[in-house]
């Protein structure tokens, strides 16, 4: 005969081991999907092209010499030697400012200033990686 007071119970052991499977499937496969759409571009000008604008270094060494591309200048007469300079120059060139890190931060600065003051909005300090 049947026993009325037992209650069946559900086993939810199996339905949590196939899902897991499933889970770990999906985990696998998902970074090997690729989504790809072949789309066709327009012709760009092939007449004009892009001119690369060479880059502005500068270097001041420990004896606070500072040395503009090829051109060497005194620190106390930088500031004015350099906005004369920097009249050939393209304003849209990127500045690259190195200097030894001895030197004290005021002289980096100065230096900084009087690039930013000939016109020059993009400028990079080195540093050694």
């Amino acid at each position: 005969m049947y026993d009325w007071e037992e209650k069946p119970e559900l086993n939810i052991t199996p339905l949590v081991d196939v899902m897991l499977v499933l889970l770990v499937v999906l985990m696998v496969i998902a970074p090997n999907i690729i989504y790809e759409e072949n789309i066709k571009l327009p012709q760009g000008s092939t007449t004009e092209q892009l001119s690369k604008i060479p880059p502005v270094h500068i270097t001041i060494d420990k004896e606070r010499n500072i040395k503009v591309n090829k051109d060497i200048y005194l620190l106390n007469a930088f500031m004015d030697n350099f906005s004369l300079y920097a009249r050939k120059l393209n304003k849209k060139a990127t500045v690259l400012i190195s200097a030894d890190k001895r030197l004290d931060y005021g002289i980096v600065m100065s230096v900084l200033a009087a690039v930013k003051q000939a016109g020059f909005t993009e400028v990079s300090l080195a540093t050694n990686g």
